[in-house]
């Protein structure tokens, strides 16, 4: 949805709330207009903020997209569709993306104020992530979990179980991107925790990115780019 240019540099100084789109998955679901920017929120968390949506932002920056095996990509919590719109916009990639979400009123939101300004193929699946990766029998080159429950991830999301589905997903130098909250202390502690514990045992080689607040697990540390 085109932003007039006047409530755009006005969303600068103050917030515009734009549509809540309340569900029974999210009761507080809300979009607003911020920094010029249309931003996806829950009442303690960010879904999605277009190229402000830092953790995900500072990973790419972080990555040797070049090099990655293929351009199928899969989404996993679609958010306004920062991800896709990070990667084109930002980044100038052209990848096909299948973005699933169980929520009809996040696809909505997105759909009004995300997805339509894309030109990338998007095949949107509103379905339980769960279901959809134990089922589909694509493989992909990129995977961005991106699953939340307001500012927890689901624990069905966290089992060595789908982990192992996941990488079952991946194309053979494909990477998984897992993203975890890491604000507070006990955010911290229980994503350390499942990432020695968990994580690790699926993906012996992972890395962790701290991408302010959050830590940005990956499958593999093979596409980081050098540090200067």
């Amino acid at each position: 949805m085109r932003i007039p240019l006047w409530k755009k540099w006005l969303s600068y100084l103050v917030e515009f709330h734009m549509e809540s789109a309340p569900s029974d998955i999210n009761p507080h679901l809300y979009v607003s207009l911020n920094r010029g920017r249309y931003q996806l929120c829950t009442a303690n968390a960010v879904y999605s903020h277009a190229d402000l949506y830092d953790n995900f932002l500072k990973t790419f920056q972080r990555l040797r997209l070049d090099d990655l095996p293929g351009t199928e990509v899969l989404v996993l919590g679609l958010g306004l569709g920062s991800v896709p719109y990070m990667l084109e916009r930002v980044f100038h990639r052209t990848y096909a993306y299948t973005a699933v979400e169980i929520d009809e009123s996040v696809i909505y939101l997105a759909d009004k104020y995300g997805l339509s300004d894309l030109h990338s193929p998007m095949q949107t699946i509103c379905a339980d992530a769960r279901s959809f990766v134990g089922l589909t029998e694509e493989s992909y080159d990129l995977i961005a979990m991106d699953i939340f429950l307001d500012d927890t991830v689901p624990a069905d999301f966290e089992s060595i179980e789908f982990l192992q589905a996941l990488r079952e997903l991946l194309s053979p130098g494909g990477l998984l991107l897992y993203n975890r909250l890491a604000v507070t202390k006990k955010d911290r502690q229980n994503t350390r925790t499942f990432y020695q514990d968990r994580f690790r045992r699926v993906f012996p080689e992972g890395a962790y990115l701290e991408v302010g607040g959050n830590w940005m697990l990956l499958s593999h540390p093979d596409l980081l780019k050098a540090k200067n």
